[in-house]
């Protein structure tokens, strides 16, 4: 007699419904964030910077690595930001959402893989590859998210963007936790030395990442392409993505809630990055050893898939916003903490602290802001997302270079943080959704009716 199914077909498809992975499309938008978690978890936070400090900056003093680590981060993000909103723009104009994430995802993978090739005292060499590579990752990460509210439901968005997290951080994990094995026993797996795992641990991130991308582009529809009757008389893309971009800057007064949270988002954000851009550095600066920090990270993609759950169904319960507010409340807790670590256990804690509100605030935010702007203008307003997540980003990480440099340590570094998650706090608490849902379904209907007489495709 054979044992009876764990779960039953029905319940699965019940869960896959509760969650808002029931069908094809949403499956396919998910896995990419399944595919590109692995750059965020082995080369933004676990394998590279450590890498960077002892290996490739191994001649510069251990604060100072960190500082070059944060201000390559910086530039990075201050480049996407000066672009992204354009792009956005020339995207909607075009029905080209997709062609332009998989241009950014081709150009991510490759630099990324080019990274394989840094060695001992190339810290140059590394700042300027992870540069290129970091902006192939930010730029197709805006198309992808501009992609949420055409495949979701109003009803999903914030199951299906916690969805979308929970599964980064499985597909991000798994991949760590072959790296680990590479680092951590070499010569097991026929490997040299730490150092070359380290590199290969690098270059499969490229692979993953290429691999796992494929589901997107075969089965998420570009979203319905809409222009006006100014705009079918053959205008050069760039040049009308440019009017729109100047039209929605002249609009952003009707925006008024929109605006509120991109500022509130601006703040805390650059908070949350930080942390994660930061940690491992940090980490080696004050003595944890790599298979520590590592095993902290791999502790928090694991336990953050349930926790990143939770949170779109407390967001069902309390509201997105309140459920924000958790989180970055648990956030201000690890900043203080940071300030104290002295033991590789501390960090550990930190690290399941992490965990349990990264995935949630991260993933409520992109539904967040889904519901609050135009469908119409999903990939330009993701372009302005983009803009305020990038110049929080690069926000943070001066800061703690500068306090690092300027203290001859990093534990005041974290510690400022907390004022980056208090001031995003009071303003989100200004924001009224409700008032913010109704002026983008209003600015939806005018453009759609302005546009009645314009062209409308699909691919």
């Amino acid at each position: 007699m054979q044992d009876a199914p764990l779960i039953s077909a029905s319940k699965l498809q019940k869960l896959l419904r509760s969650i808002g992975l029931d069908r094809k499309e949403t499956i396919s938008w998910a896995m990419y964030d399944w595919a590109n978690s692995a750059f965020a978890t082995t080369i933004m936070a676990a394998v590279l910077p450590p890498y960077y400090s002892k290996v490739a900056g191994f001649s510069l003093p251990a604060n100072v690595a960190s500082a070059y680590w944060a201000y390559t981060t910086a530039i990075a993000l201050f480049i996407i930001a000066l672009i992204s909103p354009i792009l956005g723009a020339v995207a909607d104009y075009m029905g080209a959402k997709k062609r332009f994430m998989g241009a950014f995802a081709v150009f991510g993978i490759l630099f990324t893989a080019s990274l394989y090739f840094i060695e001992r005292g190339n810290w140059l060499e590394a700042s300027i590859l992870f540069i290129f590579a970091n902006i192939g990752f930010s730029g197709a990460n805006i198309f992808y998210d501009s992609l949420l509210p055409h495949i979701a439901r109003k009803n999903e968005i914030d199951q299906i963007s916690s969805a979308g997290y929970a599964v980064g951080y499985l597909g991000g994990g798994l991949l760590l936790l072959l790296n680990i094995f590479w680092i951590q026993s070499p010569q097991t797996f026929g490997i040299p030395d730490t150092a070359t795992a380290s590199r290969l641990a690098i270059l499969s991130v490229a692979v993953w990442w290429a691999v796992f991308s494929i589901p997107v582009f075969n089965n998420v529809r570009e979203p319905i392409r809409l222009i006006s009757r100014s705009e079918i008389s053959n205008i050069k893309p760039l040049r009308a993505g440019f009017r729109r971009l100047f039209q929605t800057l002249r609009d952003i007064p009707k925006y008024r809630q929109l605006a509120l949270f991109l500022a509130a988002f601006w703040f805390y954000n650059d908070g949350i990055n930080t942390i994660i851009k930061m940690a491992t550095i940090y980490g080696t600066e004050i003595g944890i050893e790599q298979s520590d920090l590592i095993g902290a990270l791999v502790l928090t993609q694991f336990a953050g898939i349930p926790f990143t759950f939770a949170f779109g169904f407390l967001a069902n319960r309390i509201g997105a916003k309140r459920a924000i507010y958790l989180g970055l409340c648990v956030y201000m807790l690890i900043s203080i903490g940071g300030y104290f670590i002295q033991e590789a256990w501390h960090f550990w804690l930190l690290a399941f602290a992490v965990a349990i509100v990264q995935g949630g605030t991260q993933a409520l935010s992109r539904a967040m802001f889904s519901n609050i702007i135009p469908r119409s203008k999903s990939a330009e307003f993701f372009g302005f997302f983009s803009v305020f997540a990038k110049f929080a980003g690069i926000l943070g990480p001066v800061t703690f270079a500068f306090i690092s440099q300027l203290a001859g340590s990093s534990r005041l570094s974290v510690f400022a943080l907390v004022l980056f998650f208090l001031v995003g706090m009071i303003i989100l608490a200004k924001v009224d959704l409700k008032e913010g849902e109704r002026a983008a379904l209003e600015a939806d209907a005018h453009d759609f009716a302005a546009l009645g007489g314009g062209e409308s495709t699909a691919k």
